[in-house]
């Protein structure tokens, strides 16, 4: 791309901040602490085999499990650079169990939900991890943050999106207008629009789900895995990176489904409703593609806590469709024996 045509994050986001007349630039303010603390936490991670961030920290987080460093030193970051701005008041985070409300800005108009670090369990072995951020506004600013106003649908995110840690550092997101994609130039130390107005084709040939628990899927999910995996089918083929956002990325661009269900041990699946499941849709749909939890659309599945699970059915918007045939019709057949 010649240089006199990059289009940097920080101008694209002025020129949409000019489209609408009430815009105040407060978004716009999230958005650069987002993409600061993106910016240091590629920097770590860049340099995490050279200094002593690798391994586990010695903690484990609210859902029990190990953190690692990298972990704790992400969500650090982008907690303190969210509460900079001065416009948001609550912060939620897979690391914190409870809001983290922000100190003097009780009647700040914005809520963030954060993923600091996905996939920090492939750390170690240098696979391709991210972030994860999905922002509310909050339904009345005039009184005290509490829990109940971070518990909103994905239907209310008004941003959401992810950077990806990979062989490129990119930042993809939404404001409910299309998705686009801005890849960080190392020399210029910017993040450069690299994938403007992204859809994902409505079919592909990709399907990425854990195999390893087959045996403790529903009928349903099998039956589909099964159909996954046969000449009818070409037969796709199957890529599971094991960090969620390397998967979703992937199908994104090149078209295909990520498949989480829930299992016999965990029903309601691994995936965390508020800060992976609801930004990922939001994404998905924005990108012409499906996201449900196999009943319904996640964006309108109502959070009763913050660290929710739910199962995830997420890509090309065919597939996910198939999926869901394959998951019914078997569901049908069992209830009628």
């Amino acid at each position: 791309m010649p240089q006199s045509e990059i289009t940097t994050l920080e101008q694209f986001i002025v020129d949409q901040q000019a489209l609408h007349a009430q815009a105040d630039g407060s978004l716009s303010r999230v958005f650069r602490a987002i993409e600061l603390a993106a910016k240091i936490v590629n920097r770590d991670v860049r340099k995490a085999g050279l200094i002593d961030i690798l391994g586990q920290d010695g903690s484990v987080n609210t859902h029990g499990e190990d953190q690692q460093k990298l972990d704790v030193l992400a969500n650090n970051i982008f907690i303190s650079a969210l509460s900079r701005t001065g416009e948001v008041s609550m912060i939620i985070s897979e690391e914190n169990e409870g809001v983290v409300y922000v100190e003097g800005c009780d009647h700040e108009k914005y809520i963030v939900a954060i993923d600091p670090l996905d996939g920090s369990s492939n750390i170690d072995v240098n696979v391709s991890i991210g972030s994860i951020f999905s922002i509310y506004k909050r339904q009345n600013a005039e009184q005290s943050p509490n829990l109940q106003e971070c518990l909103q649908t994905g239907n209310e995110q008004v941003a959401a999106g992810y950077v990806f840690y990979g062989s490129s550092t990119m930042l993809v997101y939404t404001t409910g207008q299309g998705v686009n994609g801005f890849t960080l130039d190392d020399a210029l130390q910017e993040f450069c629009l690299s994938h403007p107005n992204i859809q994902t084709p409505s079919n592909g040939k990709i399907f990425s789900v854990n195999e390893g628990n087959y045996n403790d899927f529903s009928e349903g999910v099998k039956s589909y895995i099964d159909y996954c995996k046969s000449n009818e089918a070409g037969p796709y083929k199957a890529r599971y990176i094991g960090s969620m956002i390397a998967d979703f990325h992937l199908n994104l661009l090149k078209g295909g489904v990520f498949v989480d269900p829930g299992t016999t041990g965990s029903p309601s699946g691994k995936l965390r409703l508020m800060y992976e499941c609801n930004p990922m849709a939001f994404l998905a749909e924005q990108a012409g593609g499906k996201a449900t939890y196999g009943e319904g659309s996640i964006m309108e599945l109502q959070p009763k806590e913050l660290h929710q699970r739910c199962p995830l059915f997420i890509g090309s918007a065919n597939m996910v469709d198939l999926a869901m045939h394959y998951i019914s019709e078997e569901d049908t057949a069992i209830i009628n024996r």
